[in-house]
């Protein structure tokens, strides 16, 4: 009996420990490929990537729709009737690329969320001096927030950052840690940056 309840036991902990295992990453899991942002102007998105911000435009293609089924709602949750006019794709320095959205559906709204929505987001370019950056920005008639800001305290010390917006109110962020940032002390687990893609 003892031998049937350690065994159980043993069971009981492989199975959980596979179980935990398999549920750690998706099969396969590389890295971050690239974040899609669905735009009101293409021409204007893509010119701000290009020639504000510094990316290269790869490719462009579409559109896609289903006039007669239901294959935009079940592919993207989107409304049946919805129109993905362009896709373009941009590659940004040494960070993950950045896939544009030119859409028409019947049901779509016209929100610009704030980083503190439920939703909100942002894109955040690694710079190697923020101050510089916010100079040319202003220079391009950007919008920029409050900084070049220091944090000097936390986990975080070591960054510097400025929050930008885009014409059509896309929040961007210019970051810089040159000297990398106080958690990484230690840390098990560093975040990836782009001024040492391979680290």
């Amino acid at each position: 009996m003892k031998y049937a309840i350690q065994a159980a036991i043993l069971a009981a902990s492989l199975f959980g420990a596979m179980g935990v295992a398999s549920a750690d990453s998706i099969p396969g899991m590389r890295g971050h490929d690239h974040t899609g942002i669905t735009v009101p102007d293409m021409k204007q998105a893509v010119d701000f990537f290009t020639n504000v911000v510094g990316c290269k435009k790869a490719m462009s293609f579409g559109p896609f729709a289903d006039d007669k089924g239901t294959f935009m709602q079940d592919l993207l949750g989107v409304d049946p009737k919805a129109v993905i006019e362009e896709i373009t794709l941009v590659r940004c320095g040494y960070g993950s690329n950045i896939e544009l959205f030119k859409y028409t559906a019947p049901d779509q709204k016209d929100l610009t969320p704030k980083n503190s929505d439920i939703g909100g987001f942002h894109i955040a370019f690694y710079v190697d001096d923020v101050a510089a950056a916010k100079t040319y920005l202003e220079g391009k008639g950007v919008k920029t927030r409050m900084g070049p800001l220091p944090v000097n305290e936390g986990p975080a010390a070591g960054q510097t950052i400025l929050y930008f917006q885009a014409p059509w109110g896309l929040q961007l962020e210019a970051i810089s840690y040159p000297e990398g940032m106080a958690y990484e002390k230690g840390a098990e687990t560093v975040l990836w940056s782009p001024k040492d893609p391979s680290k």
